[in-house]
């Protein structure tokens, strides 16, 4: 036995033996300051290698086993994965390294969150010591205060003696000064009333000292076991306790200072304000505005809004003065102030070239500019606004605005009125007056604007310019030639003739209103036209007006504004600046302005953003209340339902156009058009080209696209061919304002119109088992077809109204009857048919309907 225990001892196994454990303490830091030391315990684990056996005590001959089986089943996994064992080896070595890496990332956070609970547990203390100080301050005021009440209690206390006045001095003694039972004897040694009234005063001054010691051990909290067994004489007072008593100290300062005089400001009231700023304006207390408004029946809050009026209530109430100030104040001194006389300098004349359309007004300016702009003009009609500057022989310059003479661009006819300073009125020789010259005399006397006279096409053989003049006269119109004082000159844009004549008549006229502006100024225009280019972004063709419009101003422009990035003239060159009456494409703004908004330039971005949004607001607010007043009251609907009235048919339409002003013609002509049974309505309209979500807002309103002059991208024609959108291309308005009559009149209910056949008497009414009643009948006038309309005629009263169901000749079904002629007639279901009754046949025909 010895032997085998000397030889297993000597085989390697170590003595089965007990190991200590070591032991230490670790702080553990809780919130409030708090900290405990607990007692730990530490083992030693046992290592182990990767391959589970362990690092020590194996025999060397294990090793060589397990390394030839761990190569093999590398080179097994290698050739699963279609790759090298030195690659596998590598990918093992990098998902090593990767593992180390998170490894020691992850310790570095667990380094930076521990330093960061110990940055907030050292915050926690100091907040904590800081709420400690506070609460022992106000322990002690509020000793103090008690301590003082107790003893004004004890002075104030009137003792009435009936012998003589001698001091009390012993009963203004505290109790705590003087023990209980000298005061009683020496009270009692008086004698008679006053030692009862001293006796009464002391009692009321030791209840006082009572009452103070006893309000001390009142907030000292419930009595619990730690306080009854432990000393809790440094026990602190409870948080809330501290804030009733700051709040009755607050209490008590504004009861005292309730009696001062308060101070009267003036306040500003816009024509919404939430209660909090209201407060602050008026130096007043949130909760004392809040409290005010429960006490009149309201449940407001702080950020809750009341209008102008509820705030003037309020203001009144707590002794302030208002002043009403109004959202639309931001624009006040929007257009500067007024030039001095010093200051300006000439400029040159704007002048506008109106007329009917095809009476070659652009001709006429291509003449004075020498270029073609017809051409590029979709049918040979100008479909925009053209702005262009003229520099003549003797270096003078002529702003000219050429406009649409389409009757559906009449909003872009009245702008080019009121921007300009001359009208030149074309009428062609051979035309004479027609629709739209008498709008275009309108709008120029209405914007109060001279007119010059230019009778174009004198060059024809039928052309009569006298006719021209003379029927001039009707719209009070009289030229130079007849007695007036307006100008007339006869030009030819073919031949050239008259052309000095007219831009000398502009530049008389224009001396003769001494036009001036001062371009030392921040500018200000209109703009004329806006659209959104695809390279350069929303573009608005602007006409300065006064002052020079510079690359970098801050421009608003509408419900748009922006910083001006390029000014580009009518020949694509840059500029870098502009200065009055120069009309010029201004880059750089967040969106296309509506045309004939004015263009203001501003100091800075905030004030641009503030106008901006003020005016955004209103159109919604406007586009708001537009569309609540277009709907149809429950009482108009149930009115036009009794009077049979047709429910109206809408065709929506998506409407996209390179121009603003583009978009405005389409849609006033489609309300023009429309009628009380069918309407056409723009969904949406804007200018660009189509894109997705124009074909998903069509889709989703069921509506077709229009575009006029604009393109869809790729995108958005595969989307609107598997979505089923229609898509229809336009360049003039003409074939667009067709192509919507035409849909509107097919919307357009047919016209039923009724034809009278004939009468049939009843002879004999006969009872058919599977077909009912027929009467068997004789035409007396006119004839019967087979499912036309009938009328029963009794006694000369219609009884019933339908359809012939059955009509035959004896056993035949036949189509038609002639007067004279015996037949069976049956009606849909109806059999109430009696001898003697008299039959109205007659035919209904629907006749389709047009717009006019």
């Amino acid at each position: 036995m010895s032997d085998n225990n000397d030889q297993g001892n000597s085989g390697g196994r170590k003595p089965l033996t007990v190991v200590r454990k070591t032991s230490g303490t670790v702080k553990q830091s809780f919130s409030h300051g708090r900290s405990k030391q607990v007692v730990v315990e530490t083992k030693k684990r046992r290592p182990v290698t990767a391959g589970g056996a362990p690092a020590s005590g194996q025999p060397a001959e294990a090793e060589a086993p397990a390394s030839e089986s761990m190569e093999a089943k590398l080179v097994a996994l290698a050739s699963k994965l279609g790759i090298t064992v030195a690659e596998l080896k590598a990918r093992q070595k990098v998902l090593e390294q990767r593992k180390a890496e998170e490894a020691a990332r992850a310790k570095d956070a667990e380094k930076e969150k521990a330093a960061q609970d110990r940055l907030r547990t050292e915050q926690e203390r100091k907040a904590m010591e800081g709420r400690e100080r506070e609460e022992a301050e106000a322990r002690r005021k509020a000793e103090e205060e008690a301590r003082k009440a107790a003893e004004a209690a004890a002075a104030a206390q009137p003792v009435e003696r009936a012998a003589s006045p001698r001091p009390r001095a012993a009963a203004a003694v505290p109790a705590a000064s003087a023990p209980v039972e000298d005061e009683d004897a020496g009270r009692v040694k008086r004698g008679g009333k006053v030692a009862k009234d001293d006796r009464a005063g002391g009692d009321r001054a030791r209840e006082a000292a009572a009452r103070s010691r006893d309000t001390g051990e009142r907030r000292r909290g419930k009595l619990t076991i730690a306080s009854a067994l432990g000393d809790d004489a440094d026990r602190q007072r409870s948080l809330a306790s501290v804030r009733r008593a700051r709040e009755r100290e607050r209490e008590r300062k504004m009861g005292g200072a309730g009696d001062r005089e308060k101070v009267s400001i003036e306040v500003t009231l816009p024509e919404t304000i939430t209660l909090q700023d209201l407060a602050q304006r008026m130096n007043e207390r949130v909760a004392d505005v809040v409290k005010f408004m429960f006490k009149q029946g309201e449940m407001l809050r702080g950020n809750d809004i009341v209008d102008a009026d509820t705030a003037e209530l309020i203001a009144a109430e707590f002794g302030h003065t208002v002043k009403r100030v109004s959202e639309a104040d931001v624009e006040i001194g929007l257009e500067g102030e007024a030039d001095d006389e010093g200051e300006l300098q000439p400029r040159p004349p704007i002048v506008t070239i109106m007329g009917h359309v095809d009476h070659g007004k652009t001709s006429l300016l291509d003449a004075l500019r020498k270029t073609d702009v017809v051409s590029g003009e979709a049918g040979g009609i100008t479909q925009h606004i053209g702005a262009y500057q003229v520099q003549l022989k003797s270096g003078e310059r002529i702003t000219f605005l050429d406009t649409p003479g389409h009757a559906a661009f009449t909003a872009m006819r009245a702008r080019g009125a009121n921007a300009t300073d001359i009208a030149v009125l074309v009428v062609a020789a051979d035309d004479s007056i027609m629709p739209q010259t008498v709008e275009s005399i309108n709008h120029a006397k209405a914007a109060g604007v001279p007119i010059i006279v230019a009778v174009t096409k004198t060059d024809l053989h039928d052309a009569n310019p006298e006719k021209v003049l003379t029927d001039l006269l009707q719209h009070d119109i009289q030229v130079e030639a007849m007695g007036g004082a307006t100008q007339a000159v006869k030009v030819s844009s073919k031949t050239g003739a008259g052309l000095d004549d007219l831009t000398d008549a502009i530049t008389l006229q224009a001396e003769i209103l001494e036009l001036k502006a001062n371009p030392h100024r921040a500018a200000d225009g209109v703009v004329i036209e806006s659209k959104l280019d695809k390279g350069r972004g929303p573009v608005a063709t602007v006409l300065i007006k006064r002052g020079t419009l510079k690359r970098g101003d801050i421009v608003v422009a509408g419900a748009q504004w922006g910083k001006v990035r390029a000014l580009v003239d009518e020949r694509g060159q840059q500029l870098g600046e502009a200065g009055p009456s120069l009309p010029v494409e201004v880059l750089g703004l967040d969106g296309a302005p509506d045309p004939g908004e004015a263009l203001v330039v501003v100091d800075s971005e905030s004030r641009a953003r503030e106008i901006t949004e003020y005016r955004a607001r209103t159109k919604r607010q406007i586009a708001g209340n537009a569309g609540v007043a277009a709907r149809v009251s429950l009482d108009q609907l149930l009115s036009r339902l009794k009077d049979g009235a047709v429910e109206t048919r809408e065709l929506p339409i998506v409407l996209k156009a390179d121009v603003q002003g583009s978009v405005e013609a389409i849609s006033m002509s489609l309300d023009k058009i429309s009628t009380e049974e069918v309407r056409g309505r723009v969904v949406h309209g804007a200018v660009g080209g189509i894109s997705e979500s124009d074909v998903l807002l069509a889709k989703s309103s069921s509506a077709p696209i229009f575009a006029f002059n604009v393109r869809a991208n790729k995108q958005a024609r595969d989307l609107a061919e598997r979505e089923g959108v229609e898509i229809r291309y336009y360049s003039v308005i003409y074939d667009l304002i067709d192509d919507v009559k035409a849909t509107l009149s097919g919307m357009l209910a047919p016209e039923k119109r009724e034809t009278f056949l004939g009468y049939a008497d009843i002879l004999e009414v006969f009872n058919i088992t599977k077909t009912g009643k027929v009467a068997g009948c004789r035409i007396s006038e006119g004839k019967v077809l087979r499912g036309c309309g009938v009328r029963l005629l009794r006694d000369n009263v219609v009884i019933h109204e339908g359809r012939l169901k059955t009509l035959k000749r004896f056993k035949d079904e036949v189509t038609e009857v002639n007067a004279g002629m015996e037949c069976g007639m049956a009606f849909e279901r109806y059999e109430d048919i009696r001898v003697g009754d008299k039959i109205e046949c007659f035919q209904v025909e629907e006749i389709a309907r047009t717009l006019a």
